[in-house]
């Protein structure tokens, strides 16, 4: 088989990452930008022609044929992967946008979108954690909650690609207000900015403060410090998206539930405790040829997945 080469492109809220992969999943070449997101859908698009055009040098150079550019960013995108419909609450403007478009006019290479979680799901599944596995539920904790389905080796996506929002299933009744217009969403309780919102909430109620800034990495490093706040905090976080990941294993009852994300890179620990609450609420006969564990392809997920779209 011969080499193909695509550019795979992970959109995210704070940076755009981008490589030239071939179909092996091999990168030769990568970079990172930021994303710009909060100055404007403009700027985004900039952005992103700027690492196009970045990759695209590099190939030429070492004379690669490109065949594509696939681009995973957050969002509902349209059942024809041209369009992003919105849903992006990350991204100033970022909807009804013809973003397949706006960037093959630029970049005279043909060009397809799909949502970020789903080509991270996707990249995990045939070049990473879940590869051999032909049912897979992939979950990314992060600024928010991604997840991709995977069923019988193919992408779910829902009728006409709107569906598997997997952050956004409900999870508490009357709770408090979700960025997507919902209330009590899985995403507004279990992901890394919910961790450090409440953490944040209750050292300031209890007169705490600290020298360094407050993320998910200095919350680990607390509890592995066996701090008490970081505990309880780390310990509620755990339960929410065991809570969830209980509800994905009894709908889906998959081989693997692949968990991606910052804190999934925090240690062994904390696959655990997530897998303890997660079999806590599923159904046993549900849950019982199921695995949970972290992704391993780290942040290179997304490109990846972006660039399959080109070459498998």
């Amino acid at each position: 088989m011969s080499k193909r080469f695509a550019i795979g492109i992970d959109l995210g809220g704070t940076s755009v990452k981008y490589a030239l992969i071939d179909n092996e999943g091999v990168f030769h070449f990568e970079g990172r930008i930021p994303s710009m997101a909060d100055v404007s859908a403009e700027a985004v698009i900039g952005q992103l022609l700027f690492a196009v055009e970045e990759v695209k040098k590099y190939a030429a150079a070492h004379q690669y044929e490109l065949c594509g550019i696939g681009i995973g960013t957050p969002g509902i995108v349209d059942e024809t992967n041209r369009i992003v419909l919105g849903g992006a609450e990350n991204i100033k403007g970022w909807e009804n946008l013809p973003l397949a478009d706006r960037i093959e006019e630029v970049a005279q290479l043909p060009v397809q979108l799909g949502n970020d979680a789903n080509l991270m799901g996707l990249g995990e599944t045939m070049y990473g954690a879940g590869k051999g596995a032909r049912n897979v539920v992939f979950i990314t904790v992060g600024t928010g909650i991604g997840g991709a389905v995977v069923i019988d080796g193919k992408l779910f996506n829902g009728f006409a690609n709107r569906g598997t929002e997997l952050g956004h299933v409900p999870l508490i009744a009357d709770g408090e207000p979700c960025a997507c217009g919902s209330v009590g969403c899985l995403e507004h309780y279990a992901s890394t900015s919910a961790l450090v919102r409440r953490f944040k909430q209750r050292a300031e109620e209890r007169g705490i403060t600290f020298s360094e800034e407050v993320n998910g990495e200095l919350i680990v490093k607390l509890y592995k410090a066996g701090d008490a706040l970081a505990t309880e905090c780390l310990d509620e976080h755990c339960r929410f998206l065991g809570h969830g990941i209980g509800g994905f294993i009894n709908i889906f009852s998959p081989q693997l539930v692949v968990i991606g994300g910052g804190l999934s890179e925090a240690g062994d620990f904390y696959i655990r405790k997530v897998s303890e609450q997660a079999f806590r609420y599923a159904i046993v006969d549900c849950a019982v040829n199921t695995r949970i564990i972290a992704a391993c392809l780290g942040n290179k997920a997304g490109s990846l997945g972006a660039a399959s779209l080109f070459l498998n």
